[in-house]
Formats: structure tokens, C-alpha cells, sequence
């Protein structure tokens, strides 16, 4: 697309100016900016904020809402909520009246909530769709546009490709109406408080519990929650609690990355506290640290994974369990013990979420479905209050150990590299078997460890995923190191993720 063409029919005017000096300039901004529309998937939309094609701003956000609109047809509801990043609140604005131009009746929700409430709120409300506008633990510069179906569930295909087509056949930006008309602003906060506390039972010895909301949204309804549950002892981490759309304490605001906890564990330390609970900035992911002989011990996905299964099936009476294919095959496990369903699903909650009778699903990103009747996406918010739960009646890691024991101690890992061709360097395994339904490899060794290897969804990367299963910690440990030998070696060393 001609660059001067898009700046004039781009109803900002601050990215318009933005493309403009662009021109004048000759700037290289613009071959990264207009190489082609930003990509609808069922992830719906991420890039930068600004100017350009492949960018977040009123331009792009005004045109894929329009195609959502098409798609849904006029009469539909649809509910719409933002988190704190850089243009959210104003995107929310667009999205609700361009859809409220189309006949279709809007459900706005309040500015800078949390992903799950969106999500619980199109089930709640009997909604057709649902939009949020959130990058959830991208870096600062990032923003997304995330889209749910009636059921509260992300889209799946078809139907990503059904609305990229709708979105391709809109024209201009400036040409699309807008309105307020159709535009209801509701509060569903209380409704998924309600719901969401009377999951635990309140704790008889409280832990004094530092949670984080890494400067998003998450803070203070993780706070109340915990409050109303019976947690008397609870400190957030001061100078991360309010949002913040720069994340200026952190060098990426995900509770994975090394480092992003370490104001927590300094105030855990303060204050005296048992435990530790993170939030991702739009509240859908929890990380969980704990005291350990070395000071704080961050658990992994998988870890934390298995203790929430462990806790859930056992007060099941029946129903399914799920991960995703590259988390722990102890979940699994877990569930044949006490009689319940399991399914092991393609990577991503869009399919965890929409497995029959599903009581509890989790993937090794720190994402946790536990309340799957009302929220159908992984959240923070209620993984937090069953974890902190927990506490109050086990050590986390006795619990832990003690798994190992009956089912055999299942350690996990992952390392990445970067790879200027993932799918080349993919091809080149050998060894590896194809993986069903997606774009990866797997590796099984005589002992019954397993490597999985996919390329990333969003970066020039390959996933490894390691998993060694042994009667002890030592020995999972030992098999663990040497699975790495099966790791590829193109471009860098392999790094911890």
C-alpha cells in the first residue's frame, strides 16, 4: 500500500503525522511499517501502537472491527474491555461505536480490567463475541485485539479466516461510521468476584502472601479477592501494583523471564512472607514462588500445573482434565488415579478450553483454567486464589515431592534458539517424529523421556520442550541434562526459558 494513501485516510491524526514525516524523512519506518496488513489469526491481532499497516492504532482497529461486525451481522451483542496499555482505553472506544454503527448491540465494560472478566463476561451476559484489547505480557510498545465467541472461548478456525476475509473486504478507515447508539456500559466485576471466591475454602492458617500485578490491571482485584477469601495477610509489591503502561521495573513485564520477580522476593522478604503470587499484566497468567533452601524458588508451569490438578481432582466427582501436547505427561497421570477423563490438546487454551466436561486445564506457560464452567480462558485471578489456598494446608514443595513419589518425579524444561528459517531448521531433525496436528517434532528416548521441538508462534525461533520422568528427583535430573544432547545447535546456545 502506497504510505501516502493510508496517512490520508487514517482517522488519527497523531499517526497520521507520524506517516507523514515518515515520507518526508525517506525513514526505513516505512518498509517495516508497510509491508503488508497487520495478520488476523485466532489470536486475533498484535504489533507496535503507531502509524502503518502493520501496527495497532484507529486505522487497523477500525477496520478488523468492522470485518468482526460483518461477520457477526447486525443485532448480534458483543462485549468489549480493555487492559492499561498504550492506546487500550481509546481502541475500546473505536471498537465499541464502529460495532455499534453496525447495528450490533455493545456491552462496555469499565477501562484497565483484567482478560478473564472479559472472558466470564460473555458468558455471563449470553454475549455473541467478545473483544479485548490487550497484549497481555507482550513488551511496553505492544498492543493486541483478542476475539471470543458466545461461548467466552477464543476463536478457532474457521473462523479466524472467515473474519481476516470480512476485514479484507472493508474499505478505508475514515469511510467507516461510527456511533454510540447501540452502546450499554456494564459492570460484570462483582458477578465474577462472587464466583470466583466461593471456589476455596476459607484457610484456617492464612500465609502471609507478596503478590505482584507487574504494573497491570490485575492488582487490586487479586487483592479483594484475596481479602474476601479469608487471606488476612497480604502485602502487594508497591511499585508494581498500579498500572503502568511502560512497565518501568521490569525489562519485559512476564512473570517467566528471569528477573521479573525480584521486587517481589525483596518484599517477601521484608515483610516475612510464606508465598509469593504474580500476575501477567492482563491477569491471565500466575507464577507462583516459594521459601526454598537457596531463598525464593520460582515453580514452573508444569509444577504449579500439577499441584492445582492434583487439588482439584481430588475433590472431583468426575469429569476431564487437560494440558496442552508440550506440557508434563503427570497431569495425565494424576487424573487416572482418581478415575477422571483426561485429553492432551494442541498448544493454546483456545483448544484446552473447549474440551467436553473439562474440570481443570493448564499449559506450561503459566496459564490455569479452574473455574472452566464460567471463564473459558486460563486465569490468573482464581489460579491465584487456589494456589495461595493450597498453601494454607500444604507445603507446596512436600506436596510436590510427594507426587514424584507415586507417579515418578516428572522434571520439565524448555530452551529456545533463535533461526532465520524455523521450518528449515525443523526439517533437518533426525530422529524426530512428526507431531499430530501441529507444526512440531517429537523424540522419544528408551526410557521414556521425550523432547518436543515447534517453532514459535510470534518469533524467528525453535521451542524445545524437555521432559524426563524418573523414580527420583536425582536421577529425572541427570536424564534431563542429557536430553539436551538432542536439542538442535543451530544459531545460539541454547538458553533457559
Amino acid at each position: 500500500m502506497n504510505p501516502a494513501e493510508w496517512a490520508a485516510h487514517d482517522p488519527d491524526p497523531v499517526t497520521r503525522a507520524e506517516v507523514l514525516r515518515w515520507i518526508a524523512e525517506r525513514s526505513p519506518k516505512l518498509a517495516e511499517r508497510f509491508a503488508g496488513p497487520l495478520s488476523f489469526g485466532t489470536a486475533g491481532l498484535r504489533g507496535p501502537v503507531g502509524g502503518g499497516q502493520t501496527a495497532m492504532n484507529v486505522a487497523t482497529v477500525t477496520r478488523t472491527t468492522a470485518g468482526l461486525a460483518a461477520w457477526l451481522g447486525p443485532g448480534t451483542r458483543v462485549v468489549v474491555g480493555c487492559d492499561a496499555r498504550h492506546g487500550s482505553a481509546m481502541f475500546r472506544q473505536v471498537t465499541a461505536e464502529v460495532l455499534s454503527a453496525a447495528g450490533v448491540e455493545v456491552l462496555l465494560l469499565p477501562p484497565q480490567l483484567p482478560t478473564p472478566v472479559t472472558a466470564f463476561a460473555v458468558r455471563h451476559l449470553q454475549a455473541d463475541a467478545g473483544v479485548m484489547v490487550t497484549a497481555s505480557h507482550n513488551p511496553a510498545a505492544d498492543n493486541g485485539y483478542k476475539v471470543y465467541d458466545r461461548t467466552g472461548t477464543q476463536i478457532i478456525p474457521p473462523a479466524d479466516a472467515e473474519i481476516a476475509a470480512a476485514i479484507d473486504a472493508v474499505g478505508w478507515a475514515d469511510e467507516v461510521p461510527r456511533s454510540t447508539d447501540n452502546i450499554r456500559e456494564v459492570d460484570v466485576l462483582e458477578e465474577y468476584l462472587a464466583r470466583a471466591v466461593p471456589l476455596v475454602d476459607a484457610p484456617s492458617s492464612p500465609p502471609h502472601v507478596v503478590v505482584t500485578a507487574l504494573h497491570g490491571v490485575g492488582g487490586g482485584v487479586l487483592l479483594e479477592a484475596l481479602r474476601r477469601a479469608g487471606f488476612d495477610r497480604v502485602t502487594p509489591v508497591a511499585e508494581q501494583h498500579d498500572p503502568d503502561p511502560d512497565f518501568p521495573t521490569v525489562d519485559f513485564p512476564n512473570p517467566e523471564e528471569p528477573g521479573t520477580l525480584d521486587l517481589a522476593c525483596a518484599t517477601a522478604d521484608r515483610v516475612g512472607a510464606g508465598l509469593i503470587l504474580a500476575l501477567d499484566p492482563d491477569a491471565d497468567r500466575c507464577a507462583v514462588a516459594v521459601p526454598d533452601a537457596g531463598g525464593w524458588r520460582q515453580l514452573t508451569g508444569d509444577e504449579v500445573g500439577a499441584l492445582l490438578g492434583w487439588d482439584i481432582a481430588s475433590r472431583a466427582d468426575g469429569g476431564v482434565l487437560a494440558c496442552s501436547i508440550v506440557s508434563s505427561r503427570l497431569l495425565g497421570r494424576i487424573a487416572a488415579h482418581h478415575g477422571l477423563g483426561f485429553e492432551t490438546t494442541l498448544t493454546g487454551f483456545k483448544w484446552i478450553a473447549r474440551v467436553p466436561g473439562l474440570i481443570y486445564g493448564y499449559e506450561e506457560a503459566l496459564g490455569y483454567c479452574t473455574d472452566p464452567e464460567f471463564v473459558g480462558d486460563k486465569d490468573g485471578i482464581t489460579a491465584c486464589l487456589r494456589v495461595a489456598e493450597l498453601a494454607s494446608r500444604v507445603d507446596l514443595l512436600d506436596l510436590l515431592g510427594q507426587l514424584g513419589e507415586r507417579f515418578g518425579h516428572h522434571l520439565t524444561r524448555q530452551v529456545s534458539f533463535r533461526t532465520a528459517d524455523p521450518a528449515a531448521a525443523l526439517a533437518q531433525l533426525e530422529g524426530f517424529a512428526e507431531l499430530p496436528g501441529t507444526p512440531g517434532r517429537i523424540l522419544r528416548t528408551p526410557e521414556g523421556d521425550r523432547v518436543i521441538v515447534r517453532p514459535s508462534g510470534t518469533e524467528p525461533k525453535l521451542k524445545c520442550y524437555l521432559e524426563a520422568v524418573a523414580p527420583t528427583r536425582k536421577e529425572a535430573e541427570e536424564r534431563l541434562g542429557r536430553l539436551l544432547r538432542y536439542v538442535p545447535t543451530a544459531g545460539p546456545a541454547p538458553s533457559s526459558a
